[in-house]
This record gives structure tokens, C-alpha cells and sequence, in this order.
């Protein structure tokens, strides 16, 4: 792809405005993506055409809808190269995902003295249910330390699991610190002691190629809306083996086998953790927005966003005052950029950010306990995507300095 000419950034209609009577630049991507117009048709076309409830119909519609609903499955399968459809569970997102783990694999395999390790870095959605499962179980929460760029510590890692570790559950890529960590090796580290490797797959799938089979994680969860597709709907993937030991935390309609007055039996996988309607037209078009995905390609993504950092970080890295979180090396940062200006709260800067049509995000994104640890509050928050271009993250980098001004002289 092309920095100065970005051939995918027609297709989306929605960054063809003003804001503030400035034209849109959307950089606040790690929170939500924009649709492409063909997701948002394929969308519509289903509703038009298609719409019925999956399975156990046998009129023509019923059949559509399911055939696109487990055809998407398989799409998704793929996408992420997992040994089976089966394991390609649909939940509401990246927080449910984890939430089943935990409640599920979790509650059955932890008991009083075990360990679950996590980092300091982790989205709240991936540290939360580990503390509320090992305050329910009377287990030990242990944090792995961050070193001076920001990554999991490896050395500590090694240190922090133990063979009373049970579960390891790490952020692949940091919401915050733009970092890509080494789940491939901490789930080696991890199942070398017998403990299972969760990955929050949230801030990854969406931007590189990720392969669980390579990685050798035991679970992985990600989002829809992160990659194109609609909100509302999420993949936890986990290995066969694990999930058909694993009970269902959701009861009702889909997945059971029979019920009896006093027992019940449960419908095979996926379907065991699927109960009642499911989001049928956000699973379908998920699909179709993977379709997209990989008609680009998840490698060409990863290095054109590459491009945009190593342009635009030591841009960022020259503004007089601004702090910048995570890597100060474009070569070890992703596309997530945290960054905080003197003398100026991050919504403030967020605020004057707005006024010049730029979006991004401002506040503890979610991860607090990291906020602490870096010794700060908040953070004002750039998230590039393959839509975005050079010429964006210019207006981002003039736009902080008027900002700064601004607020400096009291004018622009």
C-alpha cells in the first residue's frame, strides 16, 4: 500500500466529513474501527434478504442463515489457523471471551494455593475476572514486570511462573504502550510448568498475522469491531480438548442435547457455549469483514502500519514537552501511541485535538493498574489503521502544537 495514495480509504464513507469544520481524522481505532462500505452492505443485505434464526429450521431462510452463520465459523478458523471450527467459539467480545474462560476453566481448575499470572499492562478485561476468580478461590494473583520499554519481562516471567501456576493470561499486543509481547514464548514458559496460556488477542488479530497453532496458546479472545465488523460480537477460541472438558456458563435455548425435569445434556462444540439466539448478522458479517481483511492481507497491514509509525513516532518524539509511553524505537512500537503533554490533562488535549477534526482517545484506557505503575493518571491515546495515511498523522502532529499553543497564549 501506498502512504501518499491509500487505495482502501474510499471504501470507508465515514471519514469523508468534517468535524469542527476540519476534515476527520480518525485515530481512536484501539477503541473501534470504521466499517467498510461492503461490510455495512453486507449487513444490510442479510436483514434485506436472509434474516432467520440459525439451526434446527428447515424452511428456506433458516437454512441461508445458518449456512452463512457456520460458513463464517470457518472463516474465522482460518483466519486465525485453528486446527478446528469447533474451537471458534461466538461470544459478545474480547471481555465475554475472558469473562468464559475464567468463569468456566477457571472455576473448575483453580482451588486455594494455585497461581494465575498476568502483567501490570493488562486491559482491565484481562485482569478483573483473574482477581475476582483467585478472590473466589482463595489463589495468588501474581504480576509480571515491564522493562524499560514497556514489554513483559521475560527473565520475570520466568521467575513469576511457578508449577503452582495454573493460569497465565497476557495482552498480546498493550492497548497502551503500543508493545508487541512474547506469548509464544511465555505460553513455552507457561506449559513447561503445566499451566494453561490465555492470550487477549484484542489489540493483535486486528493488525498482524496471528496464528494460535504457531503461538501455542490454549485460549485465545479478540473483537469484532476492532477489525471491521460489527460491535456485539467476539471469537474465543480454545483448544478442542480443553473447551469439551470445560462445563457451559450460559443456559438455555441451542445448546443443550435433551432436557429432563431434573438434568440436562449438553450440545456438542461450538454450540455447548452458545446458548439462546445468538448475534447472527454481527457473527455473518464478521466474516465478511475477515474476507476483507485477508484480501489486503494481515502482513501487508502489519507492515504498512509499521510505515506510519516510523514516520510519525520521532515526529511525536521532537515536540518539546510531549512524553511519549512504551518504546521510544518506531521498530519496537505498533501503531498504539500513548502520550501526555506538559502541563496540559489528557483531555484537554484531547479536547483541542477534537477542535482540529482529530480523534483519539483520552483517560486510564481501562488499564488503571498500569496507569499506577507508570506513575500517572491518564494518558492521551493515537491509534493508527491501515485506512489511515501520512497525511493524518501530520495533522496530528501539527494539531498537538497548535494545541500547545493554544493553551500556552490563550490563541491558535
Amino acid at each position: 500500500m501506498d502512504n501518499k495514495n491509500n487505495q482502501w480509504r474510499q471504501d470507508f464513507p465515514i471519514l469523508d466529513q468534517k468535524v469542527n469544520d476540519e476534515n476527520l481524522v480518525y485515530l481512536d481505532n484501539a477503541a473501534t474501527t470504521q466499517k467498510p462500505q461492503t461490510v455495512i452492505d453486507d449487513l444490510v443485505n442479510f436483514y434485506q434478504n436472509d434474516n432467520a434464526n440459525v439451526h434446527r429450521g428447515v424452511h428456506t431462510l433458516a437454512e441461508r442463515s445458518t449456512e452463512q452463520f457456520e460458513t463464517a465459523r470457518e472463516k474465522i478458523q482460518k483466519f486465525i489457523n485453528a486446527e478446528h471450527s469447533d474451537e471458534i467459539i461466538y461470544t459478545k467480545g474480547t471481555t465475554d471471551a475472558l469473562n468464559i474462560i475464567a468463569r468456566s476453566y477457571g472455576a473448575e481448575n483453580i482451588v486455594a494455593g494455585d497461581e494465575i499470572v498476568i502483567s501490570y499492562l493488562e486491559h482491565h478485561s484481562n485482569l478483573i475476572p483473574w482477581q475476582q476468580l483467585a478472590i473466589q478461590k482463595h489463589a495468588v494473583l501474581k504480576y509480571i514486570e515491564l522493562d524499560d520499554d514497556g514489554f513483559v519481562d521475560l527473565a520475570d516471567a520466568k521467575k513469576k511462573i511457578t508449577d503452582k501456576t495454573k493460569i497465565v493470561s497476557i495482552a498480546h499486543v498493550s492497548n497502551v504502550l503500543g508493545v508487541i509481547n512474547p506469548v509464544k514464548e511465555i505460553a513455552q514458559i507457561a506449559h513447561s510448568h503445566g499451566a494453561v496460556m490465555v492470550v487477549d488477542g484484542a489489540q493483535s488479530v486486528p493488525h498482524m498475522p496471528v496464528d494460535v497453532q504457531d503461538l501455542d496458546c490454549d485460549f485465545l479472545a479478540f473483537s469484532g469491531h476492532k477489525m471491521l465488523g460489527p460491535t456485539g460480537i467476539g471469537i474465543l477460541y480454545g483448544k478442542e480438548k480443553l473447551l469439551n472438558a470445560m462445563p457451559p456458563v450460559d443456559f438455555g435455548g441451542e445448546m443443550i442435547n435433551f432436557v429432563h425435569l431434573y438434568e440436562t445434556s449438553w450440545n456438542d462444540l461450538p454450540w455447548k457455549f452458545e446458548a439462546g439466539t445468538p448475534n447472527i448478522a454481527g457473527a455473518i458479517v464478521l466474516g465478511y469483514a475477515v474476507d476483507y481483511l485477508s484480501k489486503i492481507g494481515m502482513q501487508n497491514i502489519f507492515d504498512y502500519e509499521n510505515e506510519l509509525v516510523d514516520y510519525v513516532l520521532p515526529k511525536l518524539l521532537n515536540i518539546e514537552g510531549l512524553t511519549v509511553y512504551g518504546p521510544q524505537d518506531p521498530a519496537k512500537h505498533t501503531s498504539v501511541i500513548s502520550f501526555n503533554l506538559d502541563g496540559l490533562h489528557p483531555h484537554d488535549l484531547a479536547t483541542g485535538l477534537d477542535m482540529e477534526g482529530v480523534a483519539v482517545r483520552a483517560g486510564h484506557h481501562c488499564a488503571q493498574p498500569l496507569m499506577t505503575y507508570l506513575g500517572i493518571s491518564a494518558t492521551a491515546r493515537a491509534s493508527f489503521y491501515f485506512y489511515n495515511t501520512k497525511e493524518d498523522a501530520d495533522i496530528l502532529v501539527n494539531s498537538i502544537v497548535a494545541t500547545k499553543e493554544f493553551f500556552k497564549n490563550g490563541t491558535v
